[in-house]
């Protein structure tokens, strides 16, 4: 089965965009997971709906792969095919007029990186998009989970989506119409798959975007753990709370099972010491929401979003 599929794959994406028991460990910030049992690397956007299609044939879970930022995957890896589109679905079409004369409207690719994405608005001379220069995943990742840091968030900027929705077709929808919530959207409620996004941006200052760039830059390199793996922000923000401060407060700064430890530096980030096993950070997890639960009646909701475990 997994040989014929492998056979069928490589028509769409090539030989050498299908790789047999692919390490995830390689592909996420967590520096963890075991293999994924096929490993796609589409070319381009179109080959995407393709690919999908053969794994509904078959049978065969899928699952889409962005920078691998929000992500943990078991130790014993994903019984499926994960599609990997950052790689190469990263294009930047050249802005264009936006609804006034004061802003332009830039659209890209789901795999473009946010960073990549924020530092040519820069460029460009277009505000809005500053925010998202840390946020270590995609466009497509972004708009699903409508992220967001430091004030902003992908709904202040995004005019407009294309998606695959669960039959498959290929639609253009405007941001109205996606219910963009706290680290929620239709798109991620419904299962649809990022293609492209259009955002409109003010235009402005170069040095004045570059300026607040590398304020965001600073307070981030003080206040987190960036010298360790992790998937960032471990935990939704409860509503009324801070999850680093209730976990604070719980005592848990430093806590560790295995490999796995809450840090101390800020204790909403879990991050990964060097040899943490998926295992490590799921009971750490489960640990730190009891004990937070059991101190202050709090129930905090992973941000992270668990692959391959049963």
């Amino acid at each position: 089965m997994t040989d014929r599929l492998e056979e069928l794959l490589a028509e769409v994406s090539g030989r050498d965009g299908v790789r047999v028991r692919e390490p995830m460990n390689k592909h996420t910030t967590f520096r963890i997971g075991g293999p994924a049992e096929l490993f796609v690397i589409p070319s381009s956007v179109d080959e995407v709906p393709k690919l999908l299609q053969i794994c509904r044939a078959s049978g065969m879970p899928w699952f889409i792969l962005g920078n691998g930022s929000n992500l943990l995957v078991s130790d014993e890896g994903y019984a499926g095919v994960v599609i990997q589109i950052d790689r190469n679905l990263e294009k930047i079409l050249p802005p264009e007029e936006g609804s006034s004369p004061d802003t332009c409207l830039i659209r890209a690719e789901a795999g473009t990186l946010l960073a990549k994405l924020s530092a040519a608005a820069r460029d460009l001379s277009l505000e809005g998009l500053e925010f998202a220069s840390g946020i270590p995943g995609t466009l497509g990742g972004a708009v699903t989970m409508n992220a967001g840091a430091y004030g902003g968030e992908m709904k202040q900027v995004l005019r407009r989506v294309r998606v695959l929705d669960d039959s498959l077709q290929d639609r253009v929808l405007p941001a109205e119409e996606l219910d963009l919530g706290y680290r929620t959207s239709r798109v991620k409620r419904e299962n649809w798959i990022v293609l492209e996004a259009e955002l409109e941006l003010r235009k402005g200052s170069r040095e004045q975007i570059s300026a607040r760039m590398e304020e965001l830059r600073e307070a981030r390199v003080s206040k987190q753990p960036l010298e360790y793996p992790s998937a960032g922000s471990t935990f939704k923000r409860p509503e009324g709370y801070f999850a680093g401060k209730l976990i604070m407060d719980a005592g848990l700064a430093g806590y560790r099972v295995g490999g796995a430890q809450v840090s101390e530096k800020h204790c909403g980030f879990v991050i990964n010491r060097g040899n943490a096993a998926a295992e490590d950070v799921r009971t750490l997890i489960k640990d730190v929401q009891d004990t937070v639960y059991r101190q202050f009646g709090v129930q905090l909701e992973p941000e992270v979003h668990f692959l391959g475990f049963r």
